[in-house]
């Protein structure tokens, strides 16, 4: 890049445009190529991006967006640009773009980048891709966006041909006074209203289709955690009620739900995070498939489903069960994260809500021994989590985790926590059996102690293929989908009905 032109910045953009027929004179029967950035160069919104980074970073800063925006667009862009830092290596490019540019490139050709973004991110994105000769973007006072975008581009090729590359509907009138027009990834009724006055190129990527992208981004397969609402029920040996099973199952979407939005929240907040981790890059919104925009309407609409659900079928003291979790996993996804230990014992955590929110839904008061279990074998679980991270990170030749506290050095101690929670869980569980309560309960209580050797079979294993690095899941998801860990749940619960029966 040989210089950054900026509109009323640094230079005027009549003195670079002299610059530019000066130095290009070698190419001067081409017509210089300029490019979009948001949505086209990359498939993400900077604007969103840096919006997300600020919030997470400087959430109380949030506050001032109105004061900004009153200063107009470009204003508010520059504000959050001056504290919020999205690097362009983290950003995920058009690879296809990418390749017609440095075809482009190669011929001499001139290569513009044009952009409503500001111009701290524009800079860096045309410094990180090492194409582009200059740079035209916004600034603190002016948002270059559709008609200005067209003026800067007329001012800085002197009214000469120009092709130019762009996404959507607000690029229409750069691309009727192109000379050729290409579309990146653009809706197809755009692309038939430039059809009624020219034939465009059309570059497009390969994409999953939308209900799977949002299937995945609302995580469905990790709904099967929320199952744990059941386990109250199940305890108490009450699933004749039909009552209460419509209860534990309007909680059981609620959870879903409300755990979705979470998942969501999170997944934009982790966008960096994610983008270098080898398979979580592949999530939607990390890999752009799906637009930010998306993120911010289903976040609200699975709460508001989850709240619809919690407010007509069930009892309030679920409703506040509901809500601690919610705050839980905030302070998850802004704090605790971040945070060794606390953020394992918080994880466990949760899913101890679950089983408290299970039997506020019915509502049985929830059992020492199933809480005390489900504390130790969910620590496990989340630790193997943990370890399963690490070691990826240690695969990749690195030393710590973005946006995690542990370093590499601590996978020997996470497998230790790890499984010494795992074999305390079976012990509580052998506790539990030979309890008062148990014989209340069961008719045939020594069917029950064969549960134990099946849970340290399982444990182990857990946290052998965890070492091996055969961890790729969440490991409650893992098990759901592992057929020995299916088997072992079936055994475990043939017991269950042999002693009770």
């Amino acid at each position: 890049m040989r210089a950054a032109v900026v509109l009323g910045h640094k230079h005027s953009v009549s003195e670079l445009a002299v610059a530019a027929t000066e130095s290009s004179s070698s190419d001067a029967g081409a017509a210089v190529l300029v490019v979009d950035l948001d949505g086209t160069l990359v498939k993400t919104d900077l604007l969103l991006e840096s919006f997300l980074v600020l919030f997470k970073t400087r959430p109380w800063m949030v506050f001032m967006l109105p004061l900004w925006l009153l200063g107009g667009k470009a204003k508010l862009k520059a504000e959050i640009a001056a504290r919020a830092d999205v690097p362009a290596d983290a950003l995920v490019y058009d690879e296809a773009l990418l390749g017609r540019l440095r075809n482009e490139r190669a011929t001499g050709r001139r290569l513009v980048l044009a952009t409503a973004s500001d111009v701290k991110y524009a800079t860096a994105v045309a410094s990180h891709v090492g194409l582009f000769d200059d740079v035209l973007a916004s600034h603190g006072e002016r948002n270059l966006r559709g008609e200005r975008k067209l003026a800067a581009i007329i001012e800085y090729t002197g009214g000469a041909a120009f092709d130019y590359a762009g996404n959507e509907a607000i690029d229409l009138p750069i691309w009727r006074k192109a000379r050729k027009v290409i579309c990146v990834d653009t809706p197809t009724g755009v692309v038939r209203t430039v059809k009624t006055f020219t034939e465009p190129e059309e570059l497009r990527s390969k994409r999953r289709a939308y209900p799977k992208l949002v299937i995945k981004a609302i995580r469905v397969h990790q709904w099967l955690k929320n199952a744990l609402v059941f386990v109250p029920l199940l305890a108490v040996h009450r699933v004749a009620d039909t009552h209460l099973d419509v209860q534990v199952v309007g909680a059981f979407f609620a959870f879903g739900l409300c755990a979705s939005s979470v998942y969501i929240l999170n997944d934009l907040m982790d966008l960096r995070a994610d983008r270098v981790h080898p398979r979580k890059r592949l999530r939607p919104f990390a890999s752009g498939e799906l637009p930010i925009t998306h993120g911010f309407v289903l976040i609200p609409l699975l709460l508001g489903g989850s709240l619809a659900i919690s407010l007509t079928l069930l009892p309030p003291i679920f409703l506040g069960a509901l809500a601690v979790y919610y705050a839980s996993t905030l302070a998850y996804t802004f704090v605790v994260k971040q945070l060794v230990v606390w953020d394992v014992v918080l994880l466990a955590g949760l899913y101890v809500m679950r089983i408290l929110a299970g039997a506020a839904a019915v509502p049985v008061p929830p059992s020492f021994w199933l809480l005390a279990f489900s504390m130790f074998i969910f620590t496990s679980l989340a630790l193997a989590k943990r370890f399963s991270e690490m070691d990826t990170v240690q695969r990749l030749g690195k030393k710590e985790s973005t946006g995690r506290g542990y370093q590499t050095a601590d996978i020997p101690l996470l497998l230790a926590m790890g499984v010494a929670a795992g074999y305390i869980a079976v012990l509580v569980m052998a506790l539990y059996i030979n309890s008062p309560e148990v014989h209340a309960l069961y008719r045939r209580p020594y069917a029950l102690w064969a549960i134990c050797p099946l849970l340290l079979l399982w444990i182990s294993r857990i946290w052998l293929k965890t070492h091996r690095g055969q961890m790729h899941d969440d490991p409650v998801v893992f098990a759901a989908k592992d057929a020995l860990s299916l088997v072992v749940g079936a055994l475990c619960g043939a017991c269950v009905v042999v002693g009770a029966w």
